[in-house]
């Protein structure tokens, strides 16, 4: 593997809307964690922080959506997020984001590039 990359799970252990898999982030001296779920046929990872309160967001480890499974939700808030973008949707972080994480699939698996999160979109100050 080249880089950072590291197996965080098999590809089939992520279903649409579905639990997630939650992982260490190394770069962050292990104090943060990291989580993937797969949305729309999409594997999307993010820092396992809310935005508002700092928290962790699954509410049994590795459930991250709310019962629809179109949201990601908050545990101790209940802010829902867009699982696409990280982008809060409602609740008291409205406007926030959680930090992207990068991945990709390859030969049955799902790859972390790299443990910090992606400078392309900075979290809003709620």
């Amino acid at each position: 593997m080249a880089g950072d990359e590291r197996v965080i799970c098999a590809s089939g252990t992520l279903v649409d809307g579905a639990s997630g898999v939650r992982f260490e982030l190394r770069a962050l001296d292990g104090a943060e964690k990291g989580f993937a779920v797969r949305y729309r046929g999409t594997v999307r990872a993010y820092v396992n922080r809310c935005p508002h309160l700092g928290t962790e967001l699954d509410w049994e480890p590795g459930e991250f959506f709310e019962t629809t499974g179109l949201y990601l939700v908050c545990s101790t808030h209940g802010a829902l997020f867009d699982p696409g973008t990280g982008f809060c949707v409602a609740g008291p972080c409205r406007g926030a984001c959680l930090e992207p994480l990068q991945t990709r699939e390859r030969n049955g698996q799902v790859l972390l590039l790299n443990d910090a999160p992606s400078p392309a979109r900075p979290a809003a100050k709620p």
